[in-house]
């Protein structure tokens, strides 16, 4: 860009409000359209792939421009938010008709990832958040809210390992940090907005919250002394103003969450278990996917925030079951689900009311909710459960903003105010006479036009209007008479005269300006709603989030009876035991009957060492444990024929590892941060789900690894631990410790073939049929072969080594030479001594040195 002096005054107002706004593409209104210039341009022409015009000359080159019409802007709007953009919306303010240079404009409107409100750009099923976290010497405050829905959360976490596991659950669309934090969140670049640390200064934020919730402390948010999550909350406040350019009157409160009260996850566990998103990034075979038949926008998000923070108060727990049990009872889920299927987005229609951009269509569904509540208020009736009789009480009944909005507004009403048509007849008296005179000017004129013919006797006078001249009567040259007084000459015609009288020009006066008088009084009408509404909007959005549980509870009443779900049992008592458990997902994407297995985990015996062979269920088996656990703490009825679930307070999953490219991490590596993160963080009421620890290695290191791993797990922590191995070795755990016990997913050999039975059997697996599974996935046969010879040849060698156990064997290292280092510490070593482990290792230096004499 070049000095302003050198642009016309238009392009001088766009590179001020531009320079106000540097970071962001600026939309700057042009009559229909929104236009960018110079930088811009080029970048939205490249991302939207829209045509690189160019308008004047800057210092004699053409300026470059782009622009989107104005009608059809959300479309590229949400392209632009979806690739991560910002975009400032400048609009025309000020009055054509009286500028005397270029019209008034200024930005009204910052859109940027996480603040959207806009329906047209925003996944209706999913939150999106903006979040802001600030920290001191190791602790975080982190705050997030769902702008579009008025949802204002706060929190303090003490390690960054936690933050990164509340990060990876809210998923946030805009992530605001101090800019001296940058390095700290590498996998959230998309998303960073680094702001400076002023933004995130104690005092200030506090006073900001004060002011905006008229509150003298924040005591009655339960937050006043968590300064942390004050800072973060204050700096997101404080960004949300900036860019709506208005306050935020829908955030209401803020509410703290503890992390005491919620099971943990960590990013890794909620990858693994494919929550809410496979592994190869879709939605399809998912838990989501099973559960998710809500009815409306608001209960869908409702339902992934229970599946995603699933809680530990068995109280809140037993209210939901009891909810869920009721609408099985009753048989009344499905036309909960009918009536609520007629609504749009209400929490997120709320929230455009606060801030006075609703649509007319947003009010239409907002009308059609209160005309449903009667209705749901007799499904509700019959219900004894004391959670949905609180929440049929909290739907209210709003009878006199039903009316206000049937009187007000047209059954259909279009997209937008600006074109009118949105207010219903007889609502206004003025506007009705306005939109009448517009609307019926020609029963006007033939009036005036039959009035003055019989007044003059000329049958031929006409009435006419024209842009130029307006309204007119127009009398023949051949007509010879007396033109009435109050006929002014407008115009002469080679054939005829037009005149003008003071009461066609007063009702020109009238009717050019009805059409423009009606749209501005419509305008103002709506506005009025908006006042009008505004002090039932904390009752109304209690309305929608009851609506919105309502939605859940019958949604999961819905699985439960459809897939054969039961109510888990809470106790105090440590331990998990589940009866004929079944895979959520893996149940209802298969055709074939699902094997349901057992599971009893204990404080005497809370570690199953699993074997069997590949593909014969072991990790099926381990994740559909964890997600029973996780369902049931979410509120919902659970796949299994009973299910008896003690204090769980994390789940931690090592299944599946790959290369970490980007961070410079092979697959064992990451296989051990994830371990480390099991060991340092697990604690006896910790569900932990190891698959095959060890195997990004040595077989000798990978086995002494998993051993260690597994001894510490039963040792030191008794966490309830489900620990799938194919080392054989460690099924002699259970000889050595009595909280551990063998289990195995068994399979026979049917011929060269295999068979996979799915069913849970006590005792270690006798074979690992890796070559048969080989076999089935398409290895050569040729391979095959040579690989049970080399087999063969192993299991022998393994046997001999089984013999060395019994070692030391005087003759072994038979020599007149002097012994060894190793010799001499083998006959110091009492065999019964050894440990698992140290027994291992030194047949491993047995063996190398075995090699080295032959």
């Amino acid at each position: 860009m070049t000095q302003s002096q050198n642009h016309t005054p238009m392009m001088q107002q766009y590179l001020r409000i531009k320079a106000e706004h540097p970071e962001y593409l600026l939309f700057y209104r042009m009559g229909d359209f929104y236009e960018l210039f110079f930088d811009d341009a080029h970048k939205a022409a490249e991302l939207l792939d829209i045509t690189l015009t160019a308008r004047g000359n800057s210092n004699g080159a053409p300026i470059p421009m782009a622009g989107v019409p104005y009608h059809a802007a959300d479309s590229y709007l949400s392209r632009l938010i979806k690739l991560g953009e910002s975009v400032a919306i400048c609009e025309q303010v000020g009055d054509p008709a009286k500028s005397k240079g270029p019209v008034e404009r200024k930005v009204v409107r910052v859109l940027t990832p996480g603040t959207l409100t806009e329906e047209a750009l925003l996944d209706s099923r999913h939150e999106n958040l903006l979040v802001a976290v600030s920290q001191h010497k190791g602790r975080f405050g982190l705050a997030s809210a769902e702008i579009s829905s008025g949802r204002f959360i706060v929190s303090e976490i003490e390690t960054a390992t936690d933050l990164r596991a509340e990060l990876a659950r809210l998923q946030p669309a805009e992530l605001l940090i101090c800019d001296t934090d940058i390095a700290a969140y590498p996998q959230f670049e998309k998303c960073l907005r680094p702001l400076p640390e002023w933004h995130f200064e104690q005092k200030a934020a506090r006073r900001r919250l004060c002011e905006h919730f008229k509150v003298s402390d924040l005591q009655g948010f339960g937050c006043d002394d968590m300064d942390l999550a004050v800072s973060a909350a204050g700096c997101l406040l404080n960004y949300a103003q900036q860019t709506h350019r208005t306050a935020l009157p829908h955030l209401r409160q803020i509410t703290v969450e503890y992390a005491r009260d919620s099971i943990r996850l960590d990013p890794q566990s909620r990858r693994n278990l494919e929550l809410e998103q496979n592994l190869s990034g879709g939605r399809e075979h998912t838990l989501i996917s099973v559960l998710d038949r809500t009815a409306t926008p608001m209960g869908a998000r409702l339902l992934r925030r229970w599946l995603m923070r699933p809680i530990r108060d068995t109280r809140v727990l037993k209210l939901r079951q009891e909810g869920f049990q009721q609408f099985i009872d009753q048989q009344n889920g499905d036309d909960c689900h009918g009536l609520m299927r007629q609504l749009g987005d209400i929490e997120r229609i709320l929230s455009r009311i606060a801030l006075r951009s609703a649509r007319p269509r947003d009010l239409m569904h907002l009308r059609r909710m209160l005309e449903m509540l009667p209705e749901m208020h007799v499904l509700l009736k019959p219900m004894s459960s004391l959670h949905l009789r609180h929440l049929d009480r909290t739907l209210g009944h709003f009878s006199e903003l039903k009316q206000l909005l049937q009187r007000a507004l047209l059954d259909e009403p279009p997209v937008l105010i600006r074109d009118g048509g949105v207010i219903r007849p007889g609502y206004h008296a003025e506007l009705d006479r306005l939109r009448d005179l517009h609307q019926n000017a020609s029963g006007f004129l033939d009036n005036v036009e039959k009035q003055e013919r019989e007044r003059t006797g000329v049958s031929s006078l006409k009435v006419g209007y024209n842009k130029v001249h307006g309204y007119y009567i127009e009398l023949s040259r051949a007509h010879d008479i007396e033109v009435p007084t109050e006929y002014v000459r407008r115009q002469t015609l080679k054939n005829a005269e037009r005149y003008i009288t003071p009461e066609l020009k007063s009702f020109e006066e009238q009717v050019l300006s009805a059409n423009e008088k009606a749209l501005a009084l419509e305008k103002s009408l709506y506005d009025e709603l908006f006042d009008k509404l505004a002090p039932e909007l904390p009752a109304l959005a209690q309305s929608a989030s009851a609506l919105a549980e309502l939605d859940v509870l019958a949604n999961l009443a819905e699985r439960a009876e459809t897939l054969d779900y039961v109510a888990p049992t809470f106790t105090d008592e440590t331990g998990i035991e589940i009866e004929a458990g079944r895979h959520p997902v893996v149940e209802t994407s298969q055709s074939a009957p699902f094997c349901a297995n057992d599971l009893k985990l204990s404080s005497k015996q809370p570690v199953l060492i699993i074997t069997g062979p590949n593909m014969g269920g072991k990790s099926t088996y381990m994740r559909q444990t964890a997600l029973i656990v996780l369902m049931a703490h979410m509120g919902s009825f659970v796949p299994a024929s009973r299910a008896v679930i003690g204090p769980v307070d994390q789940v931690f999953t090592r299944i599946g590892a790959s290369d970490d490219l980007a961070s410079g991490r092979s697959t064992f590596m990451v296989e051990m941060n994830e371990a480390a993160n099991i060991l340092n963080n697990a604690t006896k009421h910790s569900l932990v789900l190891m698959d095959e620890i060890g195997r990004g290695t040595s077989t000798f290191d990978g086995l002494a690894l998993a051993w260690s791993c597994a001894e510490k797990l039963i040792r030191d922590i008794s966490a309830y631990t489900l620990f799938a191995t194919h080392y054989f070795e460690m099924t002699q755990l259970p000889d050595l410790f009595d909280k551990a016990r063998n289990v195995h997913l068994d399979a026979i050999e049917h011929g060269d073939k295999i068979v996979f039975l799915h069913q849970l059997k006590d005792g270690a697996a006798n074979q690992s049929y890796g070559l048969q599974v080989a076999q089935l996935a398409g290895v050569p046969g040729d391979v095959i072969s040579a690989a049970r010879v080399k087999l063969q040849q192993l299991e022998q060698y393994r046997y001999q080594g089984e013999e060395s156990r019994k070692l030391p064997q005087p003759d072994l290292f038979s020599s007149t030479s002097e012994p060894s280092e190793l010799e001499k510490r083998l006959q110091r070593i009492d065999p019964d001594d050894l440990s698992p482990k140290q027994a291992l290792e030194l047949l491993y230096e047995l063996w190398k040195l075995s090699k080295a004499d032959s």
